[in-house]
């Protein structure tokens, strides 16, 4: 199995728990099909580069797999049919590193510096 990172844009309108239950049920579609999830982090509501359906926004979201091919497409079939994920982008990595990802360790010091 290799591993894959899986990064997805969803509406602006979306709350922070309704992108967490839309990540938990993508993790689920790599679960049934005898893949695992290393990551599943939430990146925040982020300005986009530019406007997709008239909105400036989204909220970002990345699952680390570790999945077989077959997998991978059930996923990203089901990315591509669900109306509130407006872009998705699945990347092969070599490795899957455990710790948090760059964008979280941006987050956590941008909230560290504030302080």
């Amino acid at each position: 199995m290799a591993f894959y990172e899986c990064t997805l844009i969803t509406r602006p309108d979306l709350s922070k728990g309704d992108v967490q239950k839309l990540a938990d049920g993508f993790a689920k579609i790599i679960t049934d099909h005898h893949g695992r999830i290393l990551k599943n982090e939430y990146w925040g509501l982020r300005p986009l580069a530019y406007k997709i359906n008239k909105a400036g926004k989204g909220h970002y979201a990345m699952l680390g797999i570790e999945a077989s091919p077959e997998a991978l497409r059930e996923l990203e079939r089901n990315l591509g049919i669900h109306e509130d994920v407006v872009r998705s982008l699945t990347v092969r990595v070599e490795t899957m590193d455990a710790s948090p990802s760059v964008m979280l360790q941006q987050k956590s010091g941008d909230a560290y510096e504030a302080a």
